[in-house]
């Protein structure tokens, strides 16, 4: 059975089963709650202290010697805990210079690498930090006149269960359709959607405004205002926790099809111009066909279809078919709409009577073996993210954006308020 799946890994540190996967898209501000790690263990009285915030700064001596005018900050601020492991960490100082910066993991020991400024005000580490560990940075700094100051801070990094995991479509090098929208979702709700998204930029070649929007807090999908351009290349880069991930696809030629529920047919246009008009058998006025615009995003060869699974059932609990192989099918939505080879009707039924369940048939063969038919060949000449227009249907239901890839049944204006980043 070929599958197309709209699935595929966000970013990853490592390779499971040959696909990318990143615990990426972690940290301070998406921690997730009620998760022991590293820096969420219950509080002991010693800890409660560590998590007070940091005194004054100290200058090096008491009494007769004035205080130093440096004043040192450290970010993120003493007792920080979830910070991403490319989180902004480092120092900075004030009315002076720093003189010494140390940050160790306070487990081990081991000295963090890092770089002062040129003028020798600020102080970064040299790379990403390690997660589920704790850090200790101390810094000390003087004044014009060689007072010295001092802080400390002691923060620790988000652990792996505190990341998600986000399932990117479409796939690195893939063609596509010019309706596909770039999806992702997450394994579990997104607390700060702005920082997430903020870590997701995509770019067309061909220049046109690609905007995020948020369908509960599991899922990000992004488009431009109208259909991508053909020939055009998609670039998305994912940066997080000192990793990018970048996925490139390619838009392929235009091609959107408009299916008539009322004359029963479906004309196939392609860069603007008819290259097939097909008999179809829509959804019958028991069951009709949702109207608005869908996008093919998996592609089977054959599939089971059984009416159990979308809950159509008899009187009798019996589901109201089961048909083991239908050959040439290709998902609309997620709740079940399908365009489909279909055997078992008769020739008279396409382009006469709509007499399915909600999806679109076209007429074939058992087996789906010959090429002649009219839904081999309109599967043989589609590509996911090729868009399907079903009008005239009387559903009375409006389609939602997230049922299946049915992202361009929202208006515009709509979809920008839907985007965490502005």
């Amino acid at each position: 059975m070929l599958r197309k799946r709209r699935t595929g890994l966000v970013a990853t540190t490592g390779v499971l089963g040959g696909v990318l996967a990143v615990t990426a898209l972690g940290g301070t501000s998406i921690a997730a709650t009620g998760t022991d790690d590293a820096g969420n263990h219950a509080t002991s009285p010693a800890q409660a202290q560590a998590k007070t915030p940091a005194p004054a700064q100290t200058p090096a001596k008491q009494g007769a010697v004035e205080a130093s005018e440096a004043r040192i900050e450290i970010t993120p601020g003493q007792g920080s805990h979830h910070v991403g492991v490319d989180d902004p960490v480092g120092v900075t100082v004030g009315k002076g210079t720093l003189t010494k910066v140390t940050m160790t993991a306070v487990a081990t020991g081991a000295e963090v690498p890092g770089t002062v400024s040129a003028d020798r005000t600020s102080w970064k580490p040299d790379g990403p930090l390690k997660r589920a560990t704790e850090y200790q940075i101390a810094a000390e700094a003087q004044d014009a006149k060689g007072r010295s100051a001092s802080n400390n801070a002691t923060i620790t990094t988000v652990s792996p269960a505190n990341d998600f995991i986000g399932h990117l479509s479409p796939e690195d090098g893939s063609t596509v359709g010019v309706g596909m929208p770039v999806s992702v979702t997450f394994d579990r709700a997104v607390d700060d959607r702005a920082a997430v998204q903020s870590e997701i930029q995509i770019s067309s070649s061909s220049g046109q405004q690609v905007v995020g929007h948020w369908f509960g807090d599991h899922r990000l999908d992004f488009r431009p205002e109208t259909y991508w351009n053909p020939g055009s290349t998609v670039t998305v880069t994912l940066t997080r926790d000192g990793i990018q991930k970048t996925v490139t696809f390619t838009i392929g030629r235009s091609q959107v099809s408009t299916v008539d529920a009322k004359t029963k047919q479906m004309t196939v246009v392609r860069n603007g111009k008819t290259i097939r008009t097909i008999p179809i058998s829509s959804g019958s006025a028991e069951h009709p066909t949702y109207n608005g615009q869908m996008v093919i995003s998996e592609k089977y060869s054959h599939i089971h279809m059984n009416g159990a699974s979308v809950g159509l059932n008899e009187k009798n609990g019996k589901p109201s078919y089961d048909i083991k192989a239908v050959p040439h099918a290709m998902r609309l939505t997620d709740s079940g709409t399908f365009i489909h080879g279909n055997y078992w009707g008769a020739d008279s039924v396409f382009g006469k009577v709509n007499t399915s369940h909600g999806c679109v048939g076209l007429r074939d063969v058992r087996g789906g073996g010959n090429d002649r038919q009219p839904a081999a060949w309109f599967f043989d000449h589609s590509l996911t993210g090729d868009v399907v227009i079903v009008k005239n249907s009387k559903d009375k239901t409006r389609l939602a954006p997230d049922n299946g890839l049915s992202d361009w049944n929202m208006p515009w204006s709509e979809w920008v308020a839907g985007s965490a980043t502005g």
